[in-house]
């Protein structure tokens, strides 16, 4: 993967996930990264698959390297996003998950359910996500037999 000079971050959400998306990309901007907002921008009811596939096509295209996906269980957007070879993505409700995601899996997406966690979780999930490396070693193996 072509790396990039910056950490770009790619986000979006359906219709449940829309105030978390706005209060993570608030939080990122404090930090210095650059954010990608792909929408949804409103509380209307949207299909979460449509926003879902624009997040994935910002990493498989290296427009971003990390991508964070919030719809209500969390359970959809992962579903939409691991269709995608280029993507591991990682539903995350608490904070060894989101430790895990990257240091064992070496997640470049993080997905959020609205519903399983309080605001003040998510950051810090995100946070932990966002300082954790990949640990390779007997990771890298397992990594790739998946493909």
């Amino acid at each position: 993967m072509n790396e990039l000079t910056q950490k770009i971050i790619a986000i979006a959400s359906d219709h449940n996930g829309y105030d978390y998306k706005n209060l993570l990309i608030k939080h990122l901007e404090k930090l210095d990264y650059h954010v990608n907002d792909l929408g949804t921008n409103s509380e209307d009811k949207v299909d979460y698959p449509d926003f879902g596939k624009l997040v994935c096509s910002q990493i498989a295209d290296q427009e971003a390297n990390i991508g964070i996906l919030i719809c209500g269980t969390g359970i959809g957007m992962s579903i939409v996003a691991n269709r995608y070879s280029a993507v591991r993505a990682a539903l995350c409700v608490n904070e060894n998950m989101a430790e895990k995601a990257r240091l064992h899996n070496d997640a470049n997406i993080i997905i959020f359910g609205a519903n399983n966690n309080s605001k003040a979780e998510l950051i810090k999930m995100l946070d932990i996500f966002l300082a954790t490396s990949f640990e390779g070693g007997r990771h890298s193996s397992r990594l790739n037999k998946i493909g």
